[in-house]
């Protein structure tokens, strides 16, 4: 009698094992489309900005949070066949990719929070050279381009301050046609309107763009890390729950 119970009791054990590994995977399937969201949030939607970085250590971020996305979906599938067929070895591998992904996740947060403690420092040392010695210049288009969308973005006007624009290789030059800043400057663009800096006309910003850039890419290091590090210890769980069941279930036949 007490072996039947205790059989009973194994096995309602497993089936509660069971169901929890299926709760985790719909977690871990929601999780995983967060981790690729933000991932592709990162690089599309403001990708332009990328290019006035001195590091990439951002862009992998978003990279590895991508990459770690993707596996998800392809091992949440894994874990839900492991469960159905309650084979030790499907279990075994669904483990290993769990502790991959585990790893990357951590290793895309530990680099968000890395470069988010150095980042006032790059940018203080390399907007402004990026700034001043790149905008306009031949073969440095995105940069242009990134520099005239950040300061509307952002309505700001220089790294520091419009002043700054005084010290640029675009001002300087017949290029300018007389101009003071760039057009993107201007609240209101049009053609040469660069060429009066009063507050009237053009965005007078506490701080500049470094202030504005420094908080945007702080607030999504934070947003990266925070994904990457939460879903990590989710998946913590998910390989206790894994291990907890592969020790139920019985070896394979073959």
């Amino acid at each position: 009698m007490s072996a039947v119970y205790k059989d009973d009791q194994e096995d309602w054990l497993t089936v509660c094992l069971k169901y929890l590994l299926f709760v985790f995977n719909f977690l871990f399937w929601v999780g995983g489309a967060a981790v690729l969201g933000v991932g592709v949030w990162t690089l599309v939607e403001k990708s332009d900005y990328l290019s006035l970085l001195a590091s990439s250590t951002f862009a992998v971020s978003a990279y590895i949070l991508i990459l770690a996305g993707s596996l998800v979906v392809v091992t949440g599938f894994l874990g839900c066949c492991a469960v159905i067929r309650e084979h030790r070895s499907c279990l075994s591998t669904y483990f290993f990719f769990l502790l991959i992904i585990f790893l990357i996740e951590l290793v895309a947060g530990v680099l968000a929070y890395v470069y988010y403690q150095r980042l006032s420092e790059e940018l203080k040392q390399h907007l402004n050279h990026t700034m001043t010695e790149n905008y306009a210049q031949p073969g440095k288009e995105s940069i242009t381009l990134a520099v005239d969308r950040l300061q509307q973005d952002f309505k700001c006007c220089g790294s520091n301050n419009s002043h700054d624009w005084m010290q640029s290789v675009y001002i300087s030059s017949q290029q300018a046609d007389g101009r003071v800043v760039p057009d993107s400057c201007c609240k209101t663009i049009t053609r040469r309107c660069g060429k009066r800096d009063h507050p009237s006309n053009i965005y007078k910003v506490e701080g500049g763009c470094i202030t504005k850039l420094e908080q945007f890419l702080a607030d999504h290091l934070l947003v990266i890390g925070a994904v990457g590090i939460g879903v990590a210890c989710l998946q913590i769980c998910g390989m206790v729950f894994t291990c907890c069941l592969y020790k139920r279930i019985k070896m394979d036949p073959y």
